[in-house]
C-alpha cells in the first residue's frame, strides 16, 4: 500500500527544521524552540493519523528510485511495529523540546543545540521507516554521528568531549559490523528490500552465513543499546544536557539495538546461538546495570546505569525466541520510555533547581517541591514494578516468560532466580532515589534555594507520568489496541493469546513479584553502609570499570600498535610510499604477463608521424630534467613539469580529444600557480646517512632506482593502452554513449553528457571531494603559521613613502605592483576577458568542448591573477570573494538538481532536455543538466580559490612590527627552530 507523501514528510521535516535552526540567531532561543517543538509535532500529527491503516494490518510503503540499474531505491515502510516506534520518537521528542525551552540557559547557542536534536530525530525516524536495510544502515551511522554532537554538546566540558567520544567509537564501530552482516543477509536473500528479508526467515537461518551475519548483526545492536560488554559507554554519555539524556536514553539512541533486535526477530530468532548469545548478554546486562546503578551518586548516573539493566530485561526477552517473550519485549519497550523520560527530566530538575545531582547532598526536597517530588516518585515506583503502574505489568509477563521452559539448560533453568534478584535491584536503586532525594532532613548548601520549577518545564512530567498511571490501572482501554498492533506487525499468524488484566489472581509471578519487592527492600536497607562509597565501596565490581578496559584498548591499537607499525612502514619522506605503490604495481602488472604472455592484436596500425615520438622526447626529457633538479632548484623543476604536462595536452589534441586538452591545460596553469605558492614552505630534502663519496652514491642509486620504476610504469601503461588500440571491442561501452548521447541526454558533446547525465551520480561524489578536501586544507593552514620573512617597518615605510611621491593620487589601499609593473596592469585587464571566456565555456559545454568544471578553472585562473598582480590585501579589498558560499552554493545546486527529477518520478539526477522558442534567438537547447553543471562550476571555482587564499596568506610577508609579540615561556622563533 502507497502512502508517500506523509511517510516522506514524516522523515524530512526533522531535517529542513534543523537546518533552519541552525541559521537562527545564537540568542533566539524561544525561536528554536518553536520550530523544534512545532517539528515534532507535526510529525506525532503525521504519524498517528496513519494509525486507522496500520491497525487494519496494511503495510505502508512508498520509494523513490535512486540507482535503478543496481536495484537501489530510497524506501520508507510503516507498519503496526515502526508506527508505535515513530509515535515514541516523535512525541517524546515534542516533549524534550518543550522541557529544553526551560531548561537549556539563554548564555548557551540554543539554536544550535534544537538543530542537532532535530538532525538527530529525523536520522532515528529514517532507522524506524526504512524499508531498506542499506538505508537502514546509513540512518543508523547518522544517529551515531548526530548523538556525538549531541552528547559533546557543552564541548567546554572534558568530561562532555570524553563521552562522546566514547559513544561514537563504540556505536559507530557497531554500525560497521551491522554493515557487514547486512551485506551478508542481502547476499543470502539476493535483496535488500526489508519486506523481502522478513519473509526470508527459513533461507537465512537454512544458509552457512547464518552465524557469521547473525554475530554481525548482533555487534551493533549490542552496541547501540549498550549491552554486555558494550555497556560503559552510556553512563559517561551522561555528560550531555539532561534534555539530551531524556530523549536519547529513553525512546531513541539506546532503544535502536532493541528495535533492530525486534524488527528482525522474526527471520534471525529461534536457533541456539540466537538464544545463547543474546539471552547471555541481557543477563549479564541486567544483572551489572541494575547492581551498579544502586551505589551511583549522581542521579544521572543512576538512571543511566538502571537504562542499561532495563535494556538487558528487553534483550533478553527477545533472545528466549518465545512469542511471549517477544510480546512482553515490545511492551517493556514502551513503558521504559515513558517512565525513564519522565525520571531524567525530573533529575535535570532537581539539578537546574538545586544546583546539584549528588545524592550525598540532596535530601528532605519534597518539602520544597512537593509536585515534583511526587510525579518523580511515581515514575520511580512504575521502574520498580509496583503494581498498578504501567512497568508492574510487563515486569510479570518478564517474570511469566523467564519461569517457563525454553531449552534445557542450566541458563534456562536459573533464569526465575536471575529475574527476581534484578527486580530486588531494581526496587532498591528506586528506593534509593526516592528515599535519598526527598526524604531525610533539609538539604543544607545547596548552589541555589530549591523551588518549584515553571509549570511548563514540568507539564511533559506530568503527561508521562498520566500515562504510566492510565496504562497501569487501565490498560485494555488505554495501551492494549497500540500494542496489539505492533505485536501483529511483528510476529504474523504466530502471534499468541495474551493478556494485559491488571490482576491474573495468586500465580507464580505474583509471588515471584512480591519476593522481589521484600527483598529489594531489605537489599536497601542492609547496603547502607556502602552506599555512602558510591561504586568504589560496592562489593564484587568495584574493579570492573568498562571505561578502563575501553581506554586500554584505544592505547594498544592506537599507540602501541599503531606505533609499532611506523616504525616498520613509515618514513618521513613520500618518496619511498611512492615507490611501494608503483613497485607493486608493476609487478601486479606483470603477474598476468608472466601467465599467459603477451600477443599483438589483430586491427592494423596507423601511419607512422616522427612529430609524435619527437615530442614526446620532448615530454621525457622535460619529465627527466624535473626529477634531476628537484634537488637543486626546485623552481627550474616546476617549469620542466609544466612543459611535460603541456605534452600530455598536445597529445590529447593529437588523439582528437579536445574536452581533455582544455582540461589538462587549464588545470596545469592552476596546479602551477598553487604549487609555487607552497613550494617556500617545502622541506630540504633529507639525506641518508653516509658522507662524502657514499652519499652522492647513494643519491645516484636512488634516482637510478626512481627511473627504473618510472621507466617500468610508463612501459606498463604504454603495453595496456597499445594493447587496447589494436584489439576489436565492438561491444564497449562507449558505443552505448556514442549512440545515446544525444537522444537521452541532449548534448552532442559525449564527454560532458557523460559527467552531467549518464555519470552525474560519480560527478557528485567527486565534487563533494573536492569540497571537503578544499576546506580540509584551508582548515589546517589557517593553524599553521611559519616565520615570515624578515621584512623591517622602517624599510617598508621608506619604500612606501617614495611611492607615494611618485603617485600623490593614487588610491589608498593600492600597491606597488598596480601602477609601476606592466604585468600586474595586464593582468587587471585580463580580468573580465577571462571571466567572458569562462562563461563562453560554460554554455558551449554540452555541445562543444568545455563545461562546468573547465569553466570554473578558468574563472579561478582569473581570480589567480588579481592576487598575482595585486597581492592579497588588494584583492581582498576589492573583490568580495566568498569561496565558502560558492561551495555551498554549488553543492545545493546540484542536489536539488537530482531530487528535483523525484518530483516528476524520475531516479535521482535524471537529466531533462528540450528545445525553447526565445523571441529575436529562435530555437535554443536546453537541459537540466546546465543546472547541474552550474553547481559543478560554483564548487570548482569555491575549491580552487579556497585553497588560494590559504596558501596566499601563508605567503604574505608580515613586517617585524606588525607582528604580535611572543607570548612568556615560548621562545622566539628562528631559522634553526621555525
Amino acid at each position: 500500500m502507497s502512502n508517500g507523501l506523509p511517510l516522506l514528510a514524516i522523515v524530512v521535516l526533522p531535517f529542513i527544521g534543523s537546518l533552519v535552526a541552525a541559521f537562527l540567531r545564537q540568542d533566539a532561543r524561544n525561536g528554536a524552540a518553536v520550530l523544534a517543538g512545532a517539528v515534532a509535532f507535526c510529525g506525532a500529527i503525521l504519524t498517528a493519523i496513519q494509525y486507522p491503516a496500520v491497525h487494519r494490518g496494511a503495510v505502508l510503503r512508498t520509494g523513490v528510485e535512486w540507482i535503478p540499474t543496481l536495484g537501489l531505491e530510497f524506501t520508507l515502510r510503516m507498519d503496526g511495529f515502526t508506527w508505535l516506534f515513530a509515535m515514541l520518537v516523535t512525541g517524546i521528542g515534542f516533549l524534550v523540546a518543550l522541557y529544553a525551552r526551560y531548561y537549556m540557559s539563554p548564555a548557551d547557542p540554543v539554536p544550535r543545540f534544537f538543530a542537532f536534536l532535530l538532525a538527530f530525530m529525523g536520522a532515528m525516524l529514517g532507522i524506524v521507516l526504512s524499508g531498506n536495510l542499506i538505508q537502514l544502515v546509513f540512518f543508523w551511522e547518522l544517529t551515531s554521528l548526530f548523538s556525538f554532537l549531541l552528547i559533546g554538546y557543552w564541548h567546554h566540558n572534558a568530561g562532555a568531549r570524553d563521552g562522546a567520544r566514547m559513544a561514537l567509537t563504540v556505536t559507530a564501530t557497531g554500525g560497521l559490523c551491522l554493515f557487514a552482516g547486512v551485506l551478508l543477509i542481502g547476499h543470502i536473500v539476493g535483496s535488500y528490500d526489508l519486506d523481502q528479508v522478513l519473509s526470508s526467515g527459513n533461507l537465512i537461518r537454512g544458509s552457512s552465513l547464518y552465524l557469521p551475519a547473525l554475530i554481525l548483526v548482533l555487534i551493533g545492536a549490542l552496541t547501540k543499546s549498550a549491552q554486555f560488554p558494550f555497556h560503559f559507554w552510556l553512563p559517561h554519555a551522561m555528560a550531555a544536557p539532561t534534555p539530551v539524556s531524556a530523549y536519547l536514553h529513553s525512546a531513541t539512541m539506546v532503544k535502536a539495538g532493541v528495535f533492530l533486535l525486534t524488527l528482525l526477530w522474526p527471520v534471525l530468532s529461534g536457533t541456539e546461538a540466537w538464544f545463547y548469545i543474546v539471552v547471555t548478554a541481557g543477563l549479564c546486562t541486567l544483572l551489572l546495570g541494575s547492581y551498579a546503578a544502586i551505589f551511583q551518586q549522581d542521579l544521572k548516573g543512576l538512571l543511566a546505569y538502571s537504562t542499561i539493566s532495563h535494556l538487558g530485561l528487553i534483550t533478553l526477552l527477545l533472545g528466549l525466541s518465545s512469542p511471549l517473550a517477544t510480546v512482553a519485549a515490545i511492551f517493556h519497550t514502551i513503558n521504559h520510555a515513558t517512565f525513564k523520560a519522565s525520571l531524567f527530566m525530573a533529575a535535570g530538575i532537581i539539578d537546574h533547581e538545586t544546583g546539584t545531582r549528588d545524592i550525598r547532598r540532596l535530601s528532605g526536597l519534597f518539602r520544597y517541591m512537593p509536585i515534583t517530588a511526587t510525579l518523580a516518585m511515581v515514575a520511580a515506583a512504575a521502574m520498580a514494578g509496583v503494581p498498578l503502574l504501567n512497568g508492574f505489568l510487563s515486569k510479570e509477563m518478564f517474570f511469566a516468560e523467564a519461569a517457563a521452559f525454553h531449552i534445557d539448560s542450566a541458563l534456562d533453568h536459573s533464569l526465575p532466580y536471575f529475574a527476581m534478584l534484578f527486580s530486588a535491584f531494581s526496587v532498591a536503586y528506586s528506593l534509593r532515589f526516592i528515599h535519598g532525594v526527598f526524604f531525610g532532613p533539609p538539604a543544607t548548601g545547596l548552589p541555589r534555594k530549591p523551588h518549584e520549577p515553571p509549570h511548563w518545564m514540568r507539564f511533559p512530567i506530568e503527561l508521562l507520568v498520566l500515562v504510566c498511571l492510565l496504562v497501569g490501572i487501565l490498560p485494555a482501554m488505554t495501551i492494549k489496541p497500540f500494542l496489539a498492533t505492533a505485536v501483529r506487525a511483528v510476529l504474523g499468524p504466530d502471534t499468541p493469546y495474551y493478556s494485559l488484566a491488571v490482576w491474573h489472581g495468586f500465580n507464580e509471578p505474583l509471588t515471584m513479584s512480591m519476593i522481589a519487592l521484600t527483598g529489594g527492600i531489605i537489599l536497601y536497607w542492609l547496603l547502607q553502609g556502602y552506599l555512602a562509597k558510591g561504586i568504589d565501596g560496592a562489593p564484587l565490581v568495584r574493579r570492573l570499570k568498562g571505561q578502563r578496559i575501553f581506554e586500554r584498548v584505544l592505547v594498544t591499537l592506537s599507540w602501541k600498535w599503531a606505533r609499532s607499525l611506523e616504525r616498520v612502514f613509515g618514513t618521513q619522506r613520500l618518496q619511498p610510499q611512492l615507490r611501494l605503490l608503483v613497485g607493486f604495481a608493476v609487478l601486479a602488472a606483470l603477474w598476468p604477463l608472466y601467465r599467459h604472455g603477451f600477443e599483438t592484436g589483430s586491427r592494423p596500425g596507423t601511419g607512422f608521424d616522427p612529430a609524435f615520438p619527437l615530442l614526446w622526447i620532448v615530454g621525457g626529457g622535460s619529465a627527466i630534467g624535473a626529477a634531476y633538479l628537484a634537488k637543486y632548484h626546485r623552481l627550474a623543476a616546476m617549469v620542466l613539469l609544466g612543459g611535460a604536462g603541456l605534452v600530455t595536452c598536445i597529445t590529447f589534441v593529437w588523439f582528437s580529444a579536445p574536452d581533455l586538452a582544455i582540461t589538462q591545460l587549464l588545470v596545469e596553469i592552476v596546479t602551477s600557480v598553487l604549487i609555487l605558492l607552497g613550494l617556500r614552505w617545502l622541506p630540504q630534502r633529507i639525506e641518508t646517512a653516509g658522507e662524502g663519496l657514499s652519499m652522492g652514491m647513494q643519491a645516484r642509486m636512488r634516482r637510478a632506482r626512481d627511473l627504473m620504476l618510472a621507466v617500468a610504469a610508463g612501459a606498463g601503461m604504454t603495453l595496456i593502452a597499445y594493447a587496447m588500440l589494436t584489439r576489436p571491442l565492438p561491444d564497449t561501452v562507449s558505443r552505448y554513449f556514442v549512440e545515446n548521447a544525444y537522444a537521452e541526454g541532449g548534448g552532442r558533446n559525449i564527454v560532458n553528457v557523460i559527467l552531467v547525465d549518464f555519470r552525474a551520480f560519480d560527478t557528485f561524489g567527486e565534487i563533494v571531494v573536492l569540497a571537503v578536501v578544499a576546506v580540509t586544507v584551508f582548515s589546517l593552514l589557517r593553524r599553521f603559521r611559519p616565520a615570515p620573512e624578515s621584512v623591517d617597518a622602517p624599510e617598508q615605510q621608506q619604500v612606501q613613502d617614495a611611492y607615494d611621491r611618485a603617485r600623490p593620487g593614487r588610491a589608498a589601499g593600492d600597491t606597488l605592483a598596480d601602477y609601476l609593473t606592466i604585468p600586474g596592469v595586464i593582468m587587471q585587464w585580463l580580468f573580465p576577458v577571462i571571466i567572458v571566456v569562462a562563461i563562453y565555456l560554460f554554455l558551449r559545454g554540452h555541445d562543444l568542448p568545455g563545461g562546468g568544471f573547465a569553466a570554473g578553472v578558468t574563472m579561478s585562473i582569473a581570480i589567480v591573477l588579481q592576487y598575482i598582480a595585486g597581492g592579497t590585501r588588494w584583492v581582498e579589498a576589492r573583490l568580495r570573494i566568498l569561496p565558502v558560499s560558492w561551495i555551498g552554493l554549488g553543492l545545493l545546486c546540484t542536489t536539488l538538481t537530482g531530487a528535483g527529477a523525484w518530483v516528476f518520478g524520475h531516479p535521482f539526477l535524471t537529466s531533462y532536455f528540450r528545445y525553447l522558442d526565445l523571441p529575436a534567438i529562435g530555437r535554443v537547447p536546453a537541459a537540466t543538466a546546465l543546472l547541474f553543471d552550474l553547481g559543478v562550476f560554483a564548487v570548482v571555482v569555491g575549491s580552487t580559490v579556497l585553497i588560494l587564499i590559504a596558501l596566499a596568506h601563508q605567503s604574505v610577508r608580515t613586517p617585524r612590527a606588525a607582528r604580535p609579540p611572543i607570548p612568556a615561556g615560548r621562545p622566539a622563533l628562528t631559522k634553526e627552530n621555525a
